[in-house]
């Protein structure tokens, strides 16, 4: 039987706007992207080489994994902001534009006459949002700077991994964290223009984004407790971590509190005494017992396969995690996927976290070519 949805098509928020992006790699592409994923129009100005992460790899079919993931639904034109006719063409889109969005190399926009204060007095309106580095003050504001810079250089990388040395975090965190700064930041300023009728001139730095999340390494540091690598343990929880089940399935488990503890011990460990065991009633008991703490639960969890723990686990209502393997996730039960069309073919990508409820779900647009939509874009906005 095949169920047809009665919900009214969603309209997209941001439906009706329209983004100007130079964008490259992956923190203001992510931006771009989820603005055009919301509904606006977003033209993406490239070198004639275009972006370079389209070069990155060919791994989906021929196209950049990163380029797939980072530029659907956009419009891509290929322009040399260094010569007249291209400089033309930036300053008739922008004139038109809601947002700019921009991660060139910094001081490179002003370098080619279009600093972003100068755009922001020339249209009042216009909402510019520039990603870089360490932003525009400091010894660094001139620095290039790629996600695993900033994952060293704010000290992320101390603190991930296990305790032989630092270790790069597996996906880009610095860039999306960013990315997503500067789209919470440009929907913002969306708003505040929506009652003022001002634009916004809005820097975003790597650094920056980096750092918000680095606050509580840097108040456990700060007031005398510098955290350590312990791999994948709690520094202040146990039993926080990964234990082997009999048939080999590392499970990873967390208790938050003492009334956790006393469920995991009576229904999980079998040993509902533990609960009242001074070397164990509490979480800083647990903590200071940590190997004896870990020792039981390893000896509990190599007893059972995973079936039967997972079981008993739910049943005592303690939140555990498999540590699967990236191949393990393509077959999640809560893995969403939806196809994006790309001149290679359908590509199955993530679905967007957030569902709207009482609408159907939105289609999003394809992956562009390099330059497909130069010529269209050229007769829109000169005539040519």
């Amino acid at each position: 039987m095949v169920t047809i949805s009665t919900d009214p098509p969603m309209t997209k928020p941001l439906a009706g706007l329209l983004v100007l992006s130079l964008d490259q790699a992956v923190a203001a592409p992510l931006t771009s992207r989820k603005l055009a994923d919301a509904g606006a129009r977003v033209i993406k100005l490239e070198r004639p080489e275009g972006d370079f992460a389209r070069a990155y790899d060919s791994i989906v079919k021929g196209q950049c994994t990163h380029f797939v993931w980072l530029n659907r639904g956009k419009e891509s034109v290929v322009a040399d902001l260094t010569k007249p006719e291209d400089k033309a063409l930036f300053e008739a889109i922008v004139a038109k534009a809601d947002v700019l969005v921009q991660n060139l190399k910094p001081g490179a926009l002003a370098k080619l006459g279009f600093a972003t204060e100068a755009l922001c007095r020339r249209h009042p309106r216009l909402i510019c949002c520039s990603i870089s580095g360490y932003g525009d003050e400091g010894p660094y504001r001139d620095r290039k700077a790629y996600d695993l810079l900033i994952q060293a250089e704010s000290g992320l990388a101390s603190v991930t991994g296990g305790p032989g040395a630092p270790a790069r975090v597996g996906a880009s965190v610095v860039d999306i964290c960013t990315g997503m700064n500067a789209y919470e930041a440009i929907l913002e300023a969306l708003i505040a223009r929506g009652i003022t009728g001002k634009g916004a001139d809005i820097r975003v730095s790597m650094f920056d984004s980096m750092m918000e999340w680095m606050a509580v390494p840097m108040l456990y540091t700060e007031y005398g407790m510098p955290p350590k690598r312990i791999g994948l343990s709690h520094p202040a929880l146990a039993p926080y971590g990964v234990f082997t089940t009999a048939d080999k399935v590392p499970i990873l488990i967390s208790i938050q509190n003492d009334r956790e503890w006393a469920a995991f011990a009576a229904k999980v460990l079998g040993e509902p005494g533990l609960a009242r065991d001074a070397r164990f009633a509490t979480s800083p008991a647990r903590l200071a017992n940590r190997k004896e703490t870990d020792a039981i639960t390893q000896a509990c969890f190599g007893a059972q396969d995973v079936a039967t723990l997972s079981q008993r686990l739910e049943a005592a209502e303690i939140a555990f995690a498999r540590v699967n393997e990236v191949a393990d996730v393509l077959g999640h039960p809560h893995l969403r996927r939806m196809d994006v069309d790309s001149p290679g073919g359908p590509i199955a990508l993530p679905k967007p976290p957030a569902r709207w409820t009482g609408a159907s779900e939105p289609g999003f647009g394809p992956l562009p070519a390099l330059g497909e939509h130069t010529d269209a874009v050229r007769r829109e906005f000169l005539g040519a």
